[in-house]
């Protein structure tokens, strides 16, 4: 297994066709749609043809979505995506989700985000990474902070959550070892 994706708290591992049940609850869960820029359902037929094309390269599909395991027990905490990946300007946006608000705190996703980071910095040599964050979810701002993201912008009144507007912050962490 290539050392990069895992650590001593968390496994990243490709999506697998077992997990077309979980992907399945996860995206049609309403509460994660603001995170994910998602208004409609998806269909069981829709999550396994994705999952059938989830094989793909990173150059082709333009995006790299890795399932986020503990390590000691092997139970599925998140999702980790690279995408809008760009390999003209060397750059892609990233995301995260830790699905269980119980998983949350543990540092799953400071593990995840960190063993990511360096994945596209060594492996893929990209030049920047960006993530677009809503101000007012202070953990994910203090996350991205943490591993040296700079804020470079606000969007105005950008995502409409529970009747009101919110400000979303695009955050920017330029590779100190690209050219």
């Amino acid at each position: 297994m290539n050392p990069t994706l895992y650590n001593e708290l968390i496994r990243l591992r490709p999506l697998e066709p077992e997990d077309l049940e979980w992907i399945y609850q996860l995206e049609n869960d309403e509460s994660v749609w603001e995170a994910s820029h998602t208004q409609t359902p998806y269909s069981r037929f829709l999550i396994k043809q994705y999952l059938e094309n989830a094989h793909l390269d990173i150059y082709e599909a333009k995006q790299l979505r890795l399932v986020i395991e503990n390590r000691v027990t092997h139970e599925v905490v998140g999702l980790i995506d690279l995408f809008e990946f760009d390999p003209q300007h060397r750059r892609a946006g990233i995301g995260i989700l830790i699905t269980e608000s119980s998983e949350r705190g543990k540092g799953f996703g400071k593990a995840a985000l960190g063993a990511v980071i360096d994945y596209a910095f060594r492996k893929l040599h990209l030049h920047q990474l960006y993530a677009n964050i809503d101000t007012e979810n202070v953990i994910s701002l203090r996350l991205f902070s943490t591993f040296g993201f700079r804020e470079v912008g606000i969007k105005k009144e950008w995502i409409l959550k529970n009747q009101r507007y919110l400000d979303e912050a695009l955050y920017q962490l330029i590779n100190p070892l690209s050219v």
